[in-house]
């Protein structure tokens, strides 16, 4: 009996895999996406950046598109070209970032210095070089730490309230009365402390009626940042907790706020970023001086946008140069902030064993 030779069949590459382009593909194709946009624009008398780079950009989605497609294939193409998209969003984004950063720093350096940080107006007049910003510093600062102030006792006790113990109608009125704030202008919020405080009771103006109007646009966003990081808190601590015995309130001081407190203080800093650049609420019920007064419940006060928005008024060059110094100075006040806030919640995030 004899038996037939058997013969492996050929193998055939699968149809799935197709040739892979390189890593340097996309910034091969940026490269030239940006040459070419430059000649484009060049041989047609463009003179606009802007033209520039939204040549570019469709140049390199096509390209990414059209290369990908002829080498990987249909899917990978489309996968390429939706990262391009994201790419050219994202850069759309940055550009009026860096541009007005860069303006900022630009204009701003010219008569940021010691003096101007350490000194006042005075008897400068709004035409004149000279002056500074240190009333305007000190009265920001506690204008926004009153409200801070009022605020987070106020907001991180609602939260508390809302995800620990609300429920019903109560809790539901109080969360769409939290939404409702959110969306508050802050021109409102500063008519409404100017009809009570400053109308109603006859106070006059002062920086603690500008940190009542400060801490009706703080208080919805400590709550829903508070609301959000408490909500974060596994109920198996709680369980825990309760289960040996220990009320709830000390679970809640004990257990719950220092498993959040990171997110909770990030919150309440990117709040106070949030308000430190308002400006209505300011002109309404602050007015502004250019003398420094230290006092925040008597007599008209300084602050940041305030100085801003009269030296840019002014209209003479000194005035603008000291309002793009303040601007500056705002600007860094506020990048502090957040990176304090970041700072705080890598420090207070849980630390996981590799």
């Amino acid at each position: 009996m004899s038996h037939a030779t058997l013969t492996p069949a050929p193998k055939n590459r699968s149809s799935l895999r197709a040739a892979t382009l390189p890593k340097w593909f996309p910034w091969a194709v940026a490269a030239g996406s940006v040459l070419l946009g430059l000649g484009i624009s060049t041989a047609a008398g463009l003179n606009s950046s802007i033209q520039w780079a939204l040549i570019a950009a469709v140049l390199f989605v096509g390209g990414s598109y059209g290369i990908s497609a002829r080498v990987e294939g249909g899917r990978q193409a489309k996968d390429r070209v939706a990262t391009s998209m994201v790419w050219v969003a994202f850069l759309l984004a940055l550009i009026p970032l860096l541009s007005l950063i860069w303006e900022t720093v630009k204009q701003g350096v010219k008569v940021l210095d010691g003096y101007f940080l350490t000194h006042s107006m005075g008897v400068v007049g709004d035409s004149e070089p000279g002056g500074g910003i240190y009333h305007a510093i000190l009265g920001t600062l506690e204008q926004v730490g009153l409200a801070t102030l009022f605020s987070v006792p106020v907001g991180v006790l609602t939260a508390i309230y809302l995800v620990e113990y609300g429920r019903g109608r109560l809790a539901k009125a109080v969360t769409f009365f939290v939404d409702v704030m959110t969306g508050i202008p802050s021109i409102v919020a500063g008519l409404f402390v100017l009809s009570l405080w400053v109308l109603i009771l006859d106070m006059g103006p002062s920086g603690v009626a500008g940190s009542f109007a400060l801490c009706i646009l703080m208080i919805p966003v400590v709550v829903r940042s508070t609301e959000e990081m408490l909500k974060l808190v596994p109920n198996e601590l709680r369980e825990a907790s309760l289960a040996l015995g220990v009320p709830k309130w000390r679970t809640i001081l004990k257990v719950v706020l220092p498993t959040s407190i990171g997110g909770i203080v990030t919150g309440v800093m990117l709040a106070v970023a949030r308000i430190t650049g308002e400006t209505a609420p300011v002109l309404l019920l602050v007015w502004g001086t250019d003398f420094i007064n230290a006092n925040p419940f008597q007599d008209p006060q300084e602050s940041l946008p305030m100085y801003i928005y009269l030296q840019y008024g002014a209209g003479s060059d000194a005035a603008y140069d000291r309002a793009w110094a303040a601007a500056l100075t705002l600007i860094a006040f506020i990048m502090i902030l957040n990176l304090a806030a970041r700072g705080v919640a890598r420090w207070k995030a849980p630390k996981t064993g590799r």
